[in-house]
């Protein structure tokens, strides 16, 4: 946090897994306080253990209440960043339309530490996450109108690498085994649908989630940055020159 605060920039992106369900609200809280600058938030799948998905979500808009420098993504439409860039966001969650969800034997700390997901059946638990894919999915469908008619550079913040390039594992992207819980092709599909109907606009695509990092070109307009991470050591992956 002190490095954050030794930073010049305007705000602060987050893409998720700040802490997990029972301290991030505090650690959102703590940040406010030191930063005193908006922060824009998404929220990964460690914030939500050991308590459920709609359990967090409801405290995470409560804190986002009390501090206004708090702007969780998810929650709300697109932000003008300035004239020409607008920031739009969702927590996503990996929907297993990639890779091999029935062959996959990873093993997730998710399935038992989350409450949506835990003690359910391999189908039951693949209609869940396809659940939850397509709410990301359909979020930022909704806000993506109104982002691309008023700026020229939209970028989104999500937890879940959208795309499979994008889907980085320890140098190189995710082979079938971990595809199915490290991208999200619902929100792929709709962020690619839209670039390719708006050739002239622009979309940078923030993402982590893998702990892998790497940068993907999906189509000539459209970029995915994917920050590595390790537990325990976050950094600041890079600072956006946004004029």
């Amino acid at each position: 946090m002190q490095r954050l605060g030794e930073q010049n920039g305007d705000a602060v992106l987050i893409s998720g897994d700040i802490a997990q369900a029972q301290t991030v609200c505090d650690y959102l809280a703590r940040m406010a306080d030191f930063l005193e600058k908006p922060i824009y938030f998404v929220l990964g799948n460690h914030d939500f253990y050991g308590s459920s998905i709609s359990a967090v979500r409801d405290t995470v808009s409560g804190v986002s209440k009390r501090f206004p420098h708090l702007q969780w993504l998810t929650g709300r439409g697109p932000v003008h960043l300035n004239g020409s860039t607008c920031l739009i966001g969702h927590d996503g969650w990996g929907d297993a339309r990639l890779g091999d969800y029935h062959g996959s034997t990873v093993d997730l700390s998710d399935f038992y530490l989350i409450h949506e997901l835990a003690g359910l059946s391999k189908q039951d638990r693949l209609v869940k996450l396809r659940q939850f894919g397509d709410e990301a999915a359909a979020h930022l469908k909704a806000v993506l109108p109104e982002a691309l008619e008023s700026a020229d550079h939209v970028v989104v913040l999500t937890h879940v690498p959208p795309f499979r390039q994008a889907a980085w594992y320890q140098g190189r992207p995710s082979d079938d085994q971990w595809l199915p819980f490290f991208s999200c092709k619902a929100v792929g599909d709709v962020l690619h649908e839209a670039m390719e109907s708006q050739p002239r606009k622009r979309m940078t695509v923030l993402c982590g989630h893998t702990h892998g990092g790497g940068r993907s070109q999906i189509r000539p307009n459209l970029l995915t940055l994917t920050g590595p991470a390790r537990y325990g050591h976050p950094v600041i992956q890079g600072i956006f020159d946004l004029t």
